[in-house]
């Protein structure tokens, strides 16, 4: 059994997402901490720098076209690659050309022209991220979700260290203009992939059409539109409305409580996170070069070993229990910063409870990947999973902005009591989520439910 489930990671879709979630890491740090190093180290003013956050929106607000990405076909790349390869394709070429453009920009002399690549780049990446979660979620049956999860977050992971301490590294040897011309050349990695690895076989547009099919009948009987206004309103409320009309359709009573699962699944782990760094270095006294070595490279590591447990145990185990576990060790692990609150500093412990923290994210991470994937529609996959990866972070973001407040008032140690307590609703809800596992299942939309399209038709 245990060799069976270590043969999945040697899948082709599994290895595919390694190399798709590299493409995905690459370019966020680019307009985010990299960036902003680049921009305070050739002089440009810290009010400026504050500015370019926010680049960072355009992550956040990507289901608002989510569903082009959904229903567009692009001229060509769709006939020469399929929908959702045509779209990371187009993605990755505004990466590259982006990156490459702010790397023979002057941001002293031209900060607005900067900050004008950064948003092609980030635009771009984001629409990558859409476009690979559409196509993770459909290249494979249910149960590899997980592992595809897992080697994505490695993929992920290891373009985060390239775009971080190999573009530092970089620029110190030669310049700034070297290092990004150097992450625009390993866009190519993404590409490479994308014209080797084949597309899904499915039918992404079958519901969709039902409905379009249905509001444009409705349109021309009571509001006598002409046949192509009343086809582009179709298309448009199939696009729009249809992935969250699809939604909570399918799940009804229980749509409303899944979306409020999503919403609190990561708010104790994201609200930690904020203050942790802060907490090391200011509070505990650790030295900078102790806390990269321990939260950065050793963190780093356990939290692949954590995808990959994760992963496992989804597979042998089934994705809600472990998305319980996943909630439990998250909660759990945050108690224990109380703890190291409460002594003097120590590596070795500092260590402990990082592997502790960082091996349970990979766990939590993976299993609800995987949960959230099995939960969208082949017709609505990119917009239905924008919005529940928009769900993930936000609400953690927005409590994580008064974190600050807490400790000032409190004190670090009562602020990971509050941030462990923070996850106890993501348990219970874990475990109702249990309590109803065979209606989800009877609900979840199957593959087996979508026709099989033509390559040419996507």
């Amino acid at each position: 059994m245990l060799r069976d489930t270590l043969y999945t990671y040697t899948r082709w879709q599994v290895l595919a997402l390694l190399f798709l979630g590299f493409s995905a890491g690459l370019p966020f740090l680019l307009v985010f901490s990299t960036l902003n190093a680049r921009l305070a180290d050739v002089g440009v003013e810290t009010a400026t720098i504050g500015f370019f956050s926010w680049l960072g929106i355009t992550y956040s607000i990507k289901v608002f076209w989510a569903p082009v990405i959904d229903r567009v076909r692009l001229p060509i790349l769709d006939r020469l690659l399929g929908k959702r390869r045509s779209w990371m394709l187009l993605a990755q070429v505004g990466i590259a050309t982006g990156l490459y453009l702010m790397a023979h920009v002057d941001a002293t002399v031209a900060p607005e022209t900067m900050a004008l690549f950064g948003l092609l780049v980030a635009f771009s990446s984001a629409t990558q991220d859409v476009a690979i979660d559409a196509y993770r979620i459909e290249i494979a049956e249910e149960r590899l979700q997980a592992a595809l999860a897992a080697t994505y977050i490695f993929g992920y992971r290891l373009a985060l260290l390239v775009a971080g301490a190999g573009a530092f590294y970089i620029a110190e040897f030669w310049s700034w203009q070297v290092s990004y011309e150097v992450m625009a050349l390993l866009v190519g990695v993404g590409m490479l992939t994308v014209l080797v690895v084949r597309e899904p076989r499915l039918n992404h547009f079958a519901a969709a059409q039902d409905i379009a099919h249905k509001i444009e009948q409705e349109a021309s009987k009571r509001t006598h539109l002409s046949p192509r206004l009343a086809r582009a309103m179709g298309w448009f409320y199939a696009a729009v409305a249809g992935p969250f009309q699809d939604f909570f359709g399918r799940y009804r009573d229980l749509a409303v409580l899944i979306l409020v699962t999503v919403a609190v699944y990561r708010i104790s782990d994201i609200a930690m996170g904020v203050m942790a760094n802060p907490f090391y270095l200011n509070f505990m006294g650790f030295s900078k070069t102790e806390v990269a070595d321990v939260t950065k490279i050793f963190g780093f590591f356990m939290t692949i070993v954590g995808s990959f447990i994760g992963g496992v145990l989804v597979i042998r185990y089934g994705v809600r229990k472990i998305l319980l576990l996943g909630a439990v060790m998250t909660a759990a692990t945050n108690l224990l910063f109380v703890v190291l609150a409460q002594y003097p500093p120590n590596v070795t412990t500092l260590a402990l409870v990082v592997s502790a923290d960082n091996l349970s994210g990979g766990i939590a991470n993976v299993a609800l990947i995987a949960w959230l994937s099995s939960m969208t529609s082949a017709s609505f996959t990119a917009t239905q999973y924008a919005l529940f990866s928009s769900l993930m972070t936000l609400p953690g973001k927005f409590l994580g902005g008064f974190s600050g407040i807490v400790v000032a008032d409190y004190g670090y140690a009562e602020f990971f009591l509050l941030a462990g307590v923070m996850g106890v609703p993501a348990i219970l809800l874990s475990m109702y989520m249990i309590r109803k596992g065979d209606r989800l299942d009877a609900l979840a939309p199957r593959k087996s439910e979508v026709e099989p399209a033509p390559a040419q038709a996507d």
